[in-house]
């Protein structure tokens, strides 16, 4: 099944300054937001085929508005998340079938790679509730500097019968990281760990 998308936003952070402290380059990250229709509303069901298939297309899609709202190479992304909510005609595991299944696998194809989990976030909520997308480097898991999230949200979503799903890129970690760990340039990229 196509996802039915109602609407599509995109929105890029782009942080200059720190604690009166210039940032060489700037921080860019970005959230690609899309207000499905969810065809499982309002009734309980035991398969939730569409909606996997659903996450692998908003995958490639949304990873791929984030790439481009960047101006970057898909190599160059650093950090990835993904997170969902549900409108009141849904339930929080409709946002997993859309989120763990098949939606990793073609985000990491937008952004050249990703051995580490994509971090995620679900909830159920209506017009205008934000969620956080959590952030985490896309090649190994322990690089601290890259622990972060963005906010996600769309002011007339989701409806009862909605779902707002989020991916979000980054090109750098936290501006000015400093609490020690794996650092960028250390990563194998190999286990998704280190």
């Amino acid at each position: 099944m196509k996802a039915d998308i109602r609407k599509l936003v995109v929105q890029v952070d782009e942080t200059l300054v720190e604690m009166g402290q210039r940032v060489e380059p700037p921080v860019r990250r970005a959230v690609a937001m899309a207000v499905i229709a969810n065809p499982y509303a309002g009734r309980y069901v035991e398969t939730l085929d569409e909606l996997v298939e659903i996450g692998a297309e908003l995958g490639g899609l949304l990873g791929s508005r984030c790439v481009a709202a960047l101006g970057i190479a898909p190599g160059q992304a650093e950090s990835y998340g993904k997170a969902a909510i549900v409108g009141e005609a849904g339930e929080r595991e409709h946002a997993a079938a859309i989120l763990h299944p098949k939606l990793g696998a073609t985000l990491r194809q937008a952004v050249e790679k990703g051995a580490a989990l994509v971090p995620s976030a679900k909830k159920r909520g209506t017009l205008g509730t934000a969620i956080d997308v959590p952030l985490g480097h896309k090649d190994a898991a322990f690089v601290r500097s890259h622990f972060d999230a963005i906010e996600a949200r769309v002011a007339d979503a989701p409806r009862a019968g909605e779902i707002v799903v989020a991916v979000a890129i980054t090109t750098a970690g936290r501006p000015l990281p400093r609490v020690g760990g794996l650092q960028k340039g250390e990563i194998k990229g190999q286990d998704g760990l280190r």
